[in-house]
């Protein structure tokens, strides 16, 4: 008789933990509905304290970490710049700290001075226009697992159905809720130096890796014409231009971006990205370019004043 009365207390013991697990989930954000929208956002301008990083996110907790000890008391933040589903673990760039201020209020100098000491350093973030954003319950710290794998897919889906240039991601913890921001206007005014200056980088080693190849393809062409010194001087020049013509043209339009999808760029710093859809829409490309569909148009003309042309053998047929 005794056995099954432990046994029975073991077993609503087990319930009864179980039960306290689930009710944590859920006063956690378990169920809460993931609502993704388009307006303008729910803060201002901010004054931020932050440090930069390269490698996985999951390791952004422990800047969090850092800056909470330093003021328990201020909102944190992230700034997330790449997609970690295109871009390897230890090469994406993100940040985080605290915010120090909002709108026109200045923040205290000796608080400046404290998060300086411990090597964050200050920056100020404009108030972005017009937004993608979604929020989250901060009730407990299991919250922001939930948050960060239900919430992030509700906007990856959101932005891509509706073809938005939103970028970068920010998440800002203020109260009890979570605050996930996707600027849609000057995206370039939320870029710390540091991840400015990476893409600098970034951009030169491209340029010289692309100059690499064309130097390539020139000596590829002079060892073609040198083999050819047989053939007549027409068929020379046929055969280097059919060496480099598809390589130059090809760079233009097939050499993939080995950027990451939230990558800075020049467009996104300088206009909304309803300006770039307005782009997209319209017969040339970005900067004045022609688009690659005129590109195709202009081939396929080519191609068929090409055909119309009557050929040396049809020529001799006809004055026949």
């Amino acid at each position: 008789m005794a056995d099954w009365v432990l046994i029975g207390l073991i077993g609503a013991l087990v319930v009864l933990l179980l039960l306290t697990l689930f009710g944590f989930a859920v006063y956690s954000g378990l169920f809460t509905e993931v609502v993704v929208s388009a307006g303008s956002p729910p803060i201002g301008s901010i004054t931020v304290a932050y440090k930069f990083k390269v490698g996985p996110y999951d390791e952004s907790g422990e800047l969090y970490t850092e800056s909470c000890s330093i003021s328990p008391k201020l909102c944190s933040i992230g700034v997330y710049y790449d997609n970690p589903h295109t871009v390897l673990p230890e090469k994406c760039r993100y940040l985080a700290g605290c915010i120090l201020s909002e709108g026109d209020e200045k923040p205290s100098e000796d608080l400046v001075r404290y998060f300086r000491k411990y090597g964050f350093k200050i920056i100020s973030f404009p108030a972005p226009s017009h937004v993608v954003m979604a929020t989250f319950p901060f009730t407990t710290p299991f919250s922001i697992q939930l948050a960060v794998n239900r919430v992030h897919p509700a906007l990856d889906t959101y932005i891509k159905e509706r073809k938005l240039c939103a970028h970068p991601r920010m998440e800002i913890y203020k109260g009890d809720r979570i605050y996930f921001i996707c600027p849609l206007a000057r995206q370039g005014d939320f870029y710390v130096p540091e991840m400015k200056e990476l893409e600098r980088k970034s951009r030169a080693v491209e340029a010289e890796e692309a100059q690499t190849d064309v130097t390539g393809a020139d000596t590829l062409s002079e060892t073609s014409s040198a083999s050819l010194e047989a053939t007549t001087d027409s068929r020379e020049t046929s055969v280097a231009t059919s060496i480099l013509s598809p390589f130059a043209a090809g760079r233009g339009w097939e050499e993939p971006d080995n950027r990451s999808e939230h990558s800075y760029s020049e467009s996104g710093a300088s206009g909304s990205s309803f300006e770039e859809l307005e782009l997209e829409g319209s017969g040339d490309g970005p900067a004045g370019q022609p688009s690659p569909l005129a590109c195709a148009e202009g081939e396929e003309s080519t191609d068929s004043k090409w055909a119309k042309e009557p050929t040396a053998l049809e020529k001799e047929k006809g004055e026949e």
